[in-house]
């Protein structure tokens, strides 16, 4: 079960042999010639190893997860990670410290600059908010960049709702030039036709109608940092977007950047297949089809398989894929 260049298989070999540490003993019993019998000190480093990669295999699951966005969850186990390394490297007599020292050396080339967009996506989530750039960047960085980080990440969250509200702001202008001429004549009509007492709340109501909100003296980004977080019991099933969309009448503008950004994927496959996916992507009997068709040919496999509610499995992704590729196959000889 164990690959020597896969860190994954190697904790799948020894929890499973965890397991069966019992069997070990007694296969020495019947094979004189097994003298490989591990010790009780060989079996706690196991239980030591096995516990250190199945913090590791619970985020690899999480955050290379395909079939949901993951934008939001990728910062809580990004601050697991080097926690878990942290506490590893300072551990007194621990044998895995220059192997922990390696994977800190590692994480610290790769994560030790600020990453925007899982900053951002991890404080659109209600249940974080700047709360939790707050809690564990001095945990991941250093304290001046822990410090300069957490006022990059806010000033970055400013700048791009300012860009959503002046946008907002074009729309809005680009649909009362374009229907002046309807709003003038339904509104003329309209207090035409009132009487009495019902004109003025008639003429209040057009003006209520074209006027597409009233100016906040602060800004709905600041009233969202000003609320407490959410707090739910089952944060597993908890969904970032449903709740903007259940909000999308209090948050109009931050809504549509909070969509924007949550429905960005950190990463569409295992990070162990991200260097070997062509292979699965398409066969060598096909490898010449255009960009294009290939393109359509993922894009209808993911329909179907949403339509049907298929999971992502090889077997069933590749019998997906070659029944439109046959079928794609068949409409060209049949154009031709």
């Amino acid at each position: 079960m164990d690959c020597c260049t896969r860190w994954n298989a190697t904790y799948c070999m020894l929890s499973t042999a965890l397991e069966f540490k019992d069997v070990f003993p007694r296969y020495q019993q019947r094979d004189p010639t097994y003298n490989t019998l591990p010790s009780e000190e060989d079996w706690e480093k196991v239980r030591v190893v096995c516990s250190f990669l199945q913090e590791f295999n619970e985020v690899t699951h999480i955050i290379s997860g395909s079939e949901y966005p993951t934008s939001n969850l990728f910062l809580p186990e990004l601050y697991n990670i080097k926690r878990l390394l942290n506490n590893t490297s300072m551990g007194e007599g621990s044998f895995m410290k220059d192997m922990v020292n390696k994977m800190k050396t590692k994480f610290d080339k790769y994560w030790g600059h600020c990453n925007l967009l899982i900053s951002m996506a991890a404080v659109l989530d209600p249940r974080n908010k700047m709360k939790l750039i707050e809690w564990c960047f001095p945990e991941i960085y250093s304290e001046v960049d822990a410090i300069e980080n957490i006022v990059t990440v806010h000033e970055t969250l400013r700048l791009l709702y300012r860009e959503y509200v002046d946008a907002h702001k074009n729309n809005v202008a680009e649909k009362d030039v374009s229907g002046d001429a309807q709003k003038e004549s339904s509104s003329v009509s309209s207090i035409v036709s009132a009487k009495g007492k019902g004109k003025v709340r008639t003429t209040f109501a057009n003006y209520i109608k074209n006027v597409d909100s009233v100016e906040q003296v602060k800004s709905e980004l600041e009233l969202y940092f000003e609320e407490g977080v959410v707090l739910c019991e089952e944060d597993d099933e908890f969904d970032a977007l449903s709740w903007w969309k259940m909000n999308n009448l209090k948050f109009r503008i931050l809504s549509k950047m909070a969509c924007d950004v949550l429905s960005i994927p950190i990463t569409s496959v295992a990070s162990e297949s991200a260097f070997s996916a062509g292979g699965r992507v398409i066969d060598s009997y096909r490898a010449n089809l255009g960009v294009d068709t290939i393109q359509m040919l993922l894009c209808a496999e993911d329909w179907l398989r949403a339509r049907y509610q298929v999971k992502r499995k090889e077997n069933v992704s590749k019998l997906i894929f070659n029944l439109i590729v046959s079928l794609l196959d068949m409409c060209y000889f049949l154009l031709i």
